[in-house]
């Protein structure tokens, strides 16, 4: 891992940091070196699922040298994954208000009748393990490596300060998140200070200088710059204003940010993938969210949610990069049900861009079948309402999702003209068996079901070759166990 500036100036940070330590009012217990690791904290888990996805839509066509244009004919084949997560790591408790810790991550194939993604060049349509392609895709590459690496200090009160590869997660995830549904999880390497001085308040910066994605892919070609501040209104209610300014050039969605066709049409209407590919992706994100749950009385309970953002491009981002965002819902709870209904927005700018979340857990988002884990140009206005319920050991959530675009888009075979705003439908269920502490398993399944038939560019034939691009029904079930130590 690489720090540059960032290592070199925590490094002045730490020299300086003992002689402040001493000052603070609070020291942390301190241990022995040995004892330090025998009253460490475990970082170990094993998490077995079964994975089962039915798409419509055509296999990729395979590419042959020398052939022009080549055409997939034959079905997307049903993908069947069993994998098993395995994370084994340890952090020590505070010896000299250093505390360490390192977790290793394997990722293992059992049945893998599926298409992980990986090429390590894209994360989009265009993104297809090699020898894989006929099958539905399925997130889950064989991986081994250093999930998390890096050391704390805490030498001054109400202060952490992180430096090395680290999972983060804010908020609700939707900007900053570790994707910890997948089992290859997103992880960043840099520093991070968490800070809880001010009563109420929590200040989380960071500078990181490269992220590892779910495909395993590690981008560093730039940083990404957090500022998080969270005043707490109530134990159960907050305000959040935050800044995420990203200057990774690729993030590897290239054509799925700016438009992917090909040919003249797609290069006339500036949504030709070859060079949408090489399309530079800094960009910053400043926003403010309200969220909370208010006590009415003792059954009753209001839940509310408010939030807005704006993303503009950042340093030399591309200028299509201007979009906004907005997050507006509410609900109730009695005793252990709750209901609520919200609607999300992903603007587009003209259908040349729209609100992106690349560093977020997008899959909590939109649905769990994950078909728009990146926004499609014409943007996404997604209405849904959730319930959830509590019974002993047992938890049941459902949602149902209304995903309509922000501009209008071109279908398949409406002409010229952009004719199409309905994505479609989603609806999830899950039911959560907690057994005790450390076991747990849960069964999930999602559908989605298409509506308007969704094309890229104008004039697309609804012939075999000519409407891939739409977002094709699709079914997803998940059987999990997890121990967690």
């Amino acid at each position: 891992m690489k720090f540059t500036k960032t290592a070199l100036a925590t490094a002045m940070l730490l020299a300086t940091m003992p002689a402040l330590a001493e000052e603070a009012a609070d020291v942390v217990q301190e241990y022995t070196l040995l004892d330090s690791i025998k009253q460490g904290k475990n970082m170990t888990s094993f998490r077995l699922r079964y994975e089962k996805v039915e798409q419509d839509g055509l296999q990729p066509p395979t590419i042959v040298t020398g052939q022009a244009n080549p055409t997939a004919t034959e079905d997307l084949k049903d993908a069947t994954g069993i994998t098993l997560r395995s994370l084994i790591g340890w952090q020590t408790a505070p010896f000299h208000n250093l505390s360490f810790a390192a977790q290793l991550i394997n990722v293992s194939k059992f049945d893998d009748d599926f298409n992980d993604s990986t090429n390590s060049t894209l994360i989009n349509g265009a993104s297809n393990q090699p020898d894989k392609v006929e099958y539905a895709k399925i997130v889950d590459p064989d991986y081994t490596s250093v999930n998390q690496l890096y050391v704390d200090w805490t030498g001054i009160k109400n202060t952490r300060l992180r430096l090395g590869r680290q999972q983060v997660n804010l908020d609700n995830v939707r900007f900053v998140g570790d994707i910890g549904f997948r089992q290859v999880m997103q992880v960043f390497d840099g520093a991070s200070v968490l800070n809880k001085t001010i009563p109420d308040t929590e200040v989380f910066l960071a500078h990181f200088e490269s992220v590892k994605q779910i495909t395993a892919k590690k981008r560093g070609e730039g940083a990404l710059d957090v500022v998080n501040l969270k005043y707490r209104i109530s134990p159960s209610e907050s305000v959040v204003g935050y800044g995420y300014l990203s200057s990774l050039e690729d993030l590897g969605f290239g054509a799925a940010w700016f438009g992917g066709g090909a040919g003249a049409a797609a290069v006339a209407a500036g949504k030709s993938g070859a060079a949408n590919i090489k399309a530079n992706h800094s960009n910053q994100v400043y926003g403010l969210r309200l969220d909370g749950v208010r006590k009415l009385n003792d059954d009753w309970k209001a839940l509310y949610t408010a939030e807005y953002a704006k993303q503009d491009n950042y340093r030399a981002g591309d200028e299509r990069i201007d979009a906004h965002y907005y997050k507006l819902g509410g609900g109730a709870a009695y005793g252990d049900f709750t209901l609520r209904v919200d609607q999300e927005l992903l603007s587009s700018n003209d259908g040349k861009y729209a609100f992106q979340t690349p560093f977020g857990t997008n899959h909590l988002f939109q649905g769990w079948v994950d078909k728009f884990l990146a926004t499609p140009l014409e943007g996404i206005k997604d209405t849904f309402v959730t319930a959830t319920y509590k019974y002993g050991d047992f938890g049941f959530f459902a949602d149902y999702h209304v995903i309509r675009s922000d501009d209008d888009f071109h279908t398949v075979g409406g002409g010229a003209a952009a004719n199409g705003d309905k994505y479609g439908k989603e609806w999830n269920a899950a039911v959560t068996y907690t057994y005790n502490k450390n076991i747990m398993g849960k069964v999930e399944y999602g559908k989605f079901t298409e509506d308007d038939h969704y094309a890229l560019l104008a004039n697309v034939a609804d012939t075999v070759g000519g409407n891939r691009g739409r977002v094709r029904d699709t079914e997803k079930l998940w059987l999990t166990v997890m121990y967690t130590f």
